[in-house]
């Protein structure tokens, strides 16, 4: 057997680059790239192994590790989970900063290779700068820290280990239902250790989605409970995208006159004037999507965990209608009581069509669906019309950006009261061109996942939206988008704080306090940031606004503009969309001395007796 001497670190470099997928009939490398933020844990191993490899597997250099874990998740999800990234840090605060990232991936089933430094696996130099003690178990390391937020974890203490740890991190990365980030811990001594290597371990692999048929018995069973339905509905998820089945959801909606809400993950299934697109469903859904689900004698969900937002924390789904739970994952299959139908969307779907032939619901649903559907496209009209406020509201914020945005444009955004918004007013031109993290709802993702998102589609624009308190958490990578020539055009609504969360205390009864800045103890007066300023410091073109018509010219010369641009405008701390949404199960204290917290308590006491009701 033919035999190679490598380290550990170019070892992995090498297996890494010689792993392909198929796109659009192309052969390409698995791997985009990776991200390093190189310190003493990983620049002399994998950081020299990485140099001799730039051509085939390109480095790309951040500000902040947490940031380009981020990216790379984004990237992983433009491109359906097709592609991925690695990042790889340090040992010590460095890998620490990947966990909140490892986490976005995991709840969000997003492939990611993480790759931290660790400390010496002979230990003669215990401990070493940035070690983390346990005194009673000295094989713990901070790296630890990454197991439960890891689909799959190893610490690599043998250069030979690669052999059977490799291959698995590959399989999890592209596998439909295991998917998730993979972490392996780099021991810093092992990894400029060498060992023989089989050269045909670094032999090209080429991996393609596995398209997994449906049981037959439980695809006639979903089937015959579709022909027997009068109410049906679609929930469309992440997995819709993820499998690339958007088209044949397209198709089969339209065939069997079927309406069809979104999750955050699955928006953009359907374009937003497809006949059978209902909107977002939920807490932050459409009137007509939730009145919809209320009413629905079977409900479908396609690709998504149906999380409490998704459900309205199962006071709205399932309800009274029997479950379907299509998905590649049997564990989200059986969620809720659902009857599971377990496989691929795509294939599936294609098989559930030939199944129900030309069967379509009823004329008189078909009806009900129409007029929702077009009282909510009003709804959606005149929240996100032009106003003259000095400050206005988000939805006609995003309602001016939505306007400039053409089809093959990309919205980016995460968390705050922005998510909300969008999914109920964001008007999707169809798949890829909404790209919300709304599972880990982590603050800070926006900017960098706008950077991975420009990386996986380089044509049209990317729209940053983001929140000023998401915009102070995690800002840097304006810099990396600046230095590689990745336009973003980043618009930062200033709230004055965090004013989505400001106006939940408020819903549960509690005084605002310490979320917008003029409510914050101890504080001698507001910061007054100049957005703008700071974003020229960073490399990037910016100007502040006032109002929407000053809002609308600056976009248009954004998309003229070459770079990266950064537009700060005031917004309305307090207002938000009324219509639409769903109940959410946010628990209000028992006890209070506010009139106001007893009174939202026996609101909220109510609203979980009605959901008790529905169970």
């Amino acid at each position: 057997m033919a035999t190679i001497r490598l380290t550990a670190a170019q070892a992995v470099v090498r297996y890494l680059a010689a792993q392909r997928t198929r796109i659009d009939g192309a052969d390409v490398a698995l791997f985009a790239g990776i991200w390093a933020i190189f310190g003493h844990g990983n620049v002399a191993g994998l950081g020299e192994a990485l140099w001799h490899a730039r051509d085939a597997l390109p480095t790309f250099r951040a500000h902040n590790e947490q940031a380009m874990a981020h990216a790379a998740i984004a990237y992983a999800k433009a491109s359906n989970r097709r592609r991925v990234m690695a990042c790889t840090t340090s040992i010590g605060p460095g890998a620490l900063n990947m966990v909140t990232a490892a986490a976005v991936a995991h709840v969000n089933r997003l492939p990611v290779l993480l790759l931290p430094g660790d400390t010496f696996a002979n230990r003669l130099p215990d401990p070493v700068l940035q070690q983390v003690e346990d005194f009673g178990d000295p094989t713990v390391t901070a790296n630890d820290c990454f197991r439960p937020v890891s689909r799959f974890f190893d610490r690599i203490t043998r250069p030979e280990q690669l052999l059977a740890s490799l291959p698995r991190a590959i399989q999890v990365l592209t596998d439909p239902a295991e998917c998730g980030p993979v972490t392996l811990s780099l021991s810093q001594d092992v990894q400029a250790e060498a060992w023989d290597f089989p050269e045909s371990f670094f032999a090209e692999r080429l991996h393609t989605p596995r398209r997994q048929a449906a049981d037959p018995d439980e695809l006639a069973r979903a089937a015959d409970r579709l022909r027997r339905a009068e109410k049906p509905l679609i929930v469309a998820g992440g997995g819709v995208l993820y499998s690339e089945a958007a088209d044949v959801l397209q198709g089969f909606a339209a065939r069997h006159a079927i309406p069809v809400a979104e999750t955050q993950a699955g928006k953009g299934s359907l374009a937003w004037d497809h006949p059978q697109n209902v909107g977002g469903i939920g807490v932050t859904g459409s009137a007509a999507a939730n009145e919809l689900a209320r009413d629905a004698d079977l409900v479908l969900a396609v690709g998504t965990r149906l999380q409490d937002f998704t459900t309205g924390s199962r006071a709205l789904l399932p309800g009274g209608a029997r479950l379907i739970q299509l998905n590649v994952a049997a564990f989200d299959a059986g969620k809720h009581g659902a009857e599971p139908l377990v496989g691929d969307a795509r294939r599936t779907l294609e098989d559930l069509g030939a199944a129900l032939g030309s069967h379509a619901a009823p004329a008189a649903w078909q009806a009900r669906v129409r007029t929702l559907a077009a009282e909510w496209n009003g709804t959606v009209d005149r929240a996100t019309a032009a106003g003259n406020a000095e400050r206005p509201t988000d939805a006609q914020v995003l309602g001016a950006v939505n306007r400039q945005a053409g089809p093959e444009d990309v919205v980016v955004c995460a968390a705050g009261g922005l998510p909300g918004e969008l999914h109920k007013l964001w008007r999707a031109s169809g798949p890829g061109r909404y790209h919300l993290e709304y599972g880990f709802s982590c603050m800070g993702y926006e900017i960098a996942g706008g950077l991975g998102v420009r990386m996986a589609r380089p044509d049209g624009e990317v729209f940053v939206l983001v929140g000023d308190g998401s915009y102070l958490m995690l800002n840097s990578e304006i810099a990396t988008a600046v230095m590689l020539d990745r336009k973003l055009v980043v618009v930062v609504l200033d709230n004055g704080g965090f004013g989505c969360i400001n106006r939940l205390q408020q819903a549960c009864g509690g005084a605002s306090f310490n979320n917008l800045f003029a409510h914050v103890d101890h504080v001698a007066q507001p910061p007054g940031i100049d957005f703008a300023a700071h974003a020229r410091s960073l490399g990037a073109a910016a100007e502040a606004v006032t109002g929407i018509a000053e809002l609308e010219s600056a976009l248009s010369r954004a998309r003229a503009a070459a770079g990266t641009t950064v537009i700060a405008i005031a917004t309305d701390p307090l207002a938000s969309t009324a219509e639409g949404g769903a109940w959410w199960d946010v628990a209000v204290p028992e006890v209070s001395e506010r009139s106001e917290v007893r009174r939202a308590h026996d609101d909220y006491r109510r609203a979980v007796g009605r959901r008790k009701e529905t169970a």
